[in-house]
């Protein structure tokens, strides 16, 4: 079966910058309690005329266009779109059918939306390479991209300083199996620890039990990452960068001290963008990009953690060189 690597990527940016500060003058908290259990300094969440849709729509159009100006990928060469989500705007139609429908891509493909909650990007990209092998397509958007403020009681402070809104996209390119290490280990513990209710609840907020979160977090994390390195056939100092699931700063520097992957590697952001589930990986993928830390040919492990409870590893590759650049032409 081919492997997949990520290409280009884009992110949508919710307007509305919420600080600690912020928040401490609508429910008792602070800086100084929010910042030392969380590593969260400020958030991002919807402004006027944004949700989840314009954020994906904006995320999924730069990796796109991205495409466009280095590959000379058009719309009609997308084979499948597959968005990770759990604050989608509707049930139906899916969030990636109203992006499908708004950057005017290809009808006759597969168009899904994957609810893996913190772990559902890296679901997402193991959907959509078996779409892509089944249906014979070389190229496919896979996004991320959450609201979670519409979904958060903002009396609730366990919750409401950790949720974040935002969005993240990958263009992605199949490629035969030899020519880029990948791996995927997708695996699921079922569990209320942390749930958000719907259509069939009173209670339609964001509920975790943080505590609980915390141990299924730290111990599930290596063997994600273990997992993904097996499958890939890599050694970890073959790789790059290790981008986790960015849901509390304790949690990350926990996994950091235990993990034989230098510190340097783990890519954190999660001070000034707080836990967006969904979009946490993608939208800290792209903005590594926009930074100049991705290079072409790195490899990358991704890890996520969360609702359902699933967790999630992935070895895969960035970019293309120039010489399959031309080969490719």
């Amino acid at each position: 079966m081919d492997h997949i690597r990520i290409l280009t990527t884009g992110r949508g940016i919710a307007s509305r910058t919420v600080t600690n500060d912020d928040l401490s003058k609508v429910v008792d908290t602070s800086d100084d309690w929010i910042y030392p259990r969380t590593g969260i300094h400020s958030r991002q969440i919807c402004g006027e005329g944004e949700s989840v849709c314009t954020l994906a729509e904006e995320a999924v159009g730069k990796a796109l266009e991205k495409g466009k100006t280095r590959f000379g990928i058009r719309e009609e060469d997308i084979g499948c779109v597959v968005g990770a989500t759990i604050s989608g705007a509707t049930a139906t139609p899916s969030l990636s059918c109203l992006v499908q429908q708004a950057l005017h891509l290809p009808e006759q493909i597969p168009v899904l939306d994957v609810n893996a909650a913190c772990s559902g990007f890296v679901y997402a990209l193991e959907v959509a390479r078996g779409l892509l092998c089944a249906n014979g397509k070389r190229y496919g958007l896979v996004f991320g991209a959450e609201a979670l403020s519409r979904l958060l009681d903002w009396q609730d402070r366990t919750t409401c300083i950790l949720f974040a809104d935002g969005a993240g996209a990958a263009l992605i390119e199949r490629v035969p199996e030899k020519e880029v290490p990948y791996g995927s280990f997708l695996a699921a513990r079922g569990g209320t620890e942390i749930v958000c209710g719907g259509v069939n609840t009173e209670d339609p907020h964001i509920r975790m039990d943080g505590k609980a979160v915390f141990r299924f977090a730290v111990t599930v994390i290596p063997v994600a990452a273990e997992g993904a390195l097996s499958l890939a056939g890599v050694p970890a100092d073959a790789i790059s960068h290790v981008i986790c699931h960015q849901a509390n700063a304790r949690i990350l520097g926990h996994v950091m001290r235990k993990s034989t992957i230098p510190r340097e590697k783990f890519f954190q952001n999660i001070s000034t963008a707080g836990n967006t589930s969904a979009a946490s990986i993608p939208s800290a993928l792209a903005q590594m990009e926009e930074e100049g830390l991705l290079k072409e040919g790195d490899l990358l492990l991704l890890v996520g953690f969360g609702s359902g409870l699933t967790y999630a590893g992935m070895v895969i590759g960035y970019g293309r060189k120039e010489a399959e650049d031309e080969k490719a032409e």
